[in-house]
């Protein structure tokens, strides 16, 4: 059973039926006790990174989703889902700058610029269909995806860089749309339910991968 962490801000339907399209037996919940039980977790792409961290802490999501992490269990954060996975992020954060985030990775989720380097004006949010490009290709969410695949993004703030980048996008700067910890942990920056085959595929590889971990 894979858990789709509700927290209170938004549909996840989309998420449950692409899940479900592949295969698993995925439900919304927003109970601890059943994220503890799951066989695998994802965290969807839904709200603000205060709001969400913060419904997460009260209600001690937060803390079932790390003990389950702990434990061995696959994760999937998507969009949000993979900010959090950090140490803080400063959407919505206020005056106190950075809230704090799941902490399995170092660093800041923040805001994207809406200029390059050389100055050129780029939309925020970032919308539509971009591609991704692997630093690491060994990563097994991607079994059978091309480098430079294209899927859909809607976002205006990314991860920051660090050792866990798997993949990367550029829009206005390049940043991570693809991380990893470990062999279980993943976050993609890009909304694999809405984008097509290629999405469906990052789904099903991470079934196999959940049902593969609780064959063990």
């Amino acid at each position: 059973m894979i858990a789709v962490v509700d927290y209170c801000k938004g549909n996840l339907k989309s998420v449950e039926r692409g899940l479900q399209g592949v295969g698993a037996d995925a439900r919304i919940t927003d109970d601890p006790r059943t994220i503890r039980k799951a066989d695998a977790i994802v965290l969807p792409g839904v709200g603000s990174f205060a709001d969400a961290a913060r419904t997460m802490a009260e209600t001690g999501q937060m803390d079932a989703i790390r003990e389950a992490i702990a434990q061995g269990k696959p994760f999937l954060g998507i969009c949000l889902g993979e900010h959090l996975l950090f140490a803080g992020g400063t959407e919505h954060a206020g005056s106190e700058g950075a809230v704090p985030g799941l902490g399995l990775i170092e660093g800041i989720a923040d805001k994207m610029p809406a200029t390059d380097a050389q100055g050129n004006s780029y939309k925020i949010p970032h919308v539509g269909w971009n591609s991704i490009e692997f630093v690491d290709a060994a990563c097994p969410l991607f079994e059978g995806i091309p480098d430079g695949e294209y899927f859909y993004f809607t976002h205006s703030y990314c991860a920051p860089k660090s050792t866990a980048t798997v993949a990367t996008t550029t829009h206005s700067v390049t940043f991570p749309s693809v991380v990893q910890v470990g062999d279980r942990v993943f976050g993609v920056q890009f909304h694999p339910e809405k984008s097509s085959t290629a999405g469906a595929q990052v789904l099903a590889n991470f079934v196999a991968l959940a049902k593969s971990k609780t064959a063990r």
